[in-house]
């Protein structure tokens, strides 16, 4: 059983930066591969980014490759979404994830079905 806490969510204008954190208060996630999902209102959850376990493979959505960047410390079990150049279509509630399904230290999924474990969601509002 994994509980994952997201934190670092906030208001902030168009071109700026947060950095989302995902840590395990129960559990370790340190051997699973993980991911970055948003939401915002009125539209279904959707793919931001992944890692895989042992942090080599990374993959992003179009949407944010070249802004966002996940990485993590599995000493900490703790993953991260760092977010630059932050636009209006950013904003959303953003979510951590855990596919508990080892599969390797290159093995990373965009697919919402694959995550096991999710966290309760963090804020991120862009003004114009």
């Amino acid at each position: 059983q994994v509980q994952l806490v997201e934190s670092g969510g906030g208001l902030v204008q168009t071109g700026g930066s947060l950095r989302l954190s995902c840590a395990a208060s129960k559990g370790t996630i340190s051997r699973y591969a993980m991911g970055w999902f948003r939401q915002a209102p009125g539209k279904e959850r959707e793919f931001v980014a992944a890692i895989s376990w042992s942090g080599i493979s990374t993959y992003y959505a179009d949407s944010v490759k070249g802004r966002f960047t996940i990485s993590r410390d599995n000493a900490k079990s703790t993953v991260y979404l760092q977010m630059n150049s932050l636009k209006p279509e950013d904003t959303a509630v953003y979510y951590c994830a855990a596919d508990m399904n080892y599969r390797g230290n290159y093995y990373y999924t965009a697919s919402i079905y694959e995550y096991d474990y999710w966290g309760q969601g963090t804020q991120v509002t862009v003004s114009s």
